[in-house]
């Protein structure tokens, strides 16, 4: 059996096996990726990873699952300090090792880059979220401030709606057809911006992403056990946590915001009454975290 990923080349480049494809030619050109770096890692996966600002604070940002860095990027914008972004083994340019992979494999990948950056703090999304949580049941103290954006489940158990968005993209990407890989997608977009100038925007800049960087076949196996085993191991975290969930999202649902919030001692909860606020209300989504990770 032939495997798509494969580890990253010096230069960075495809790790298609087939003739480099392209993207949609319709709406905006994309912008020039910013320039990242590839880190090694005690257990030994090379992490791509994109550092920004300057000073304390030090904040890291983990995606989701299937995302990427320019998907955090607007997260931290307002946030003070230096900001780390990085991609999660299987994604971007970072390794993919052979699975199956689980909650563990990505809380080290999130502690290497801490670690190497000396970062006191973390926000992460979705399946970024459950990576830091898994790492705070084992290491409470190891973040003061840490946001989790529209948390996965930590039991393991996910939307159907979800696995079959995973298992149609990851079909896609295997493809290589930017047409198969735009329609699996669209579904990110909300139909608000779908056939917009911004929607197109985005949809190229990910088709190009995903064609030129692929996705680890190795993803599909995360949720086989729970993102943390023993919950209540959470509640020893002492430092200061802000949970934003979105009611009417089925890929999060915002009863996983509401049970995390009563796991972190102390946690601030805040549901807005909407999805895709990221696209609808992304200015005060941005002041909302900014605020929390600016305070001293």
């Amino acid at each position: 059996m032939v495997r798509f990923r494969r580890p990253p080349p010096p230069d960075g480049g495809p790790r298609t096996s087939r003739p480099g494809p392209t993207a949609p030619r319709a709406g905006r050109p994309t912008l020039p990726s910013a320039p990242t770096e590839l880190i090694g890692t005690p257990h030994g996966v090379r992490v791509e990873q994109l550092v920004t600002g300057v000073g304390d604070p030090v904040t890291v940002f983990a995606h989701g699952l299937a995302g990427d860095i320019t998907g955090t990027r607007p997260l931290g914008s307002a946030v003070a300090g230096r900001r780390v972004f990085f991609h999660f083994r299987g994604h971007g340019r970072s390794g993919a090792p052979p699975g199956p992979w689980g909650f563990a494999d990505l809380a080290a990948d999130l502690r290497a880059v801490a670690d190497h950056a000396g970062a006191t703090r973390a926000l992460g999304v979705s399946m970024g979220a459950g990576a830091l949580c898994r790492l705070l049941a084992d290491d409470p103290g190891r973040f003061d401030r840490i946001v989790c954006y529209l948390p996965a489940p930590l039991d393991g158990v996910r939307p159907r709606a979800a696995e079959e968005r995973l298992e149609r993209l990851l079909a896609a990407v295997e493809s290589g057809e930017a047409a198969a890989v735009a329609s699996a997608v669209e579904p990110e977009l909300p139909p608000s911006v779908r056939n917009t100038p911004t929607g197109w925007s985005f949809l190229r800049q990910r088709v190009e992403q995903l064609l030129r960087d692929g996705l680890a076949p190795e993803l599909a196996t995360l949720w086989r056990e729970p993102a943390v085993a023993d919950v209540g191991a959470l509640r020893a975290y002492r430092g200061e946590a802000l949970v934003i969930g979105c009611a009417g999202d089925e890929l999060h649902p915002a009863a996983w915001a509401e049970r995390l919030a009563g796991l972190l001692p102390g946690a601030r909860l805040h549901v807005y009454d909407r999805p895709a606020v990221l696209w609808t209300q992304r200015r005060e989504l941005r002041e909302l975290i900014s605020t929390f990770l600016n305070a001293k």
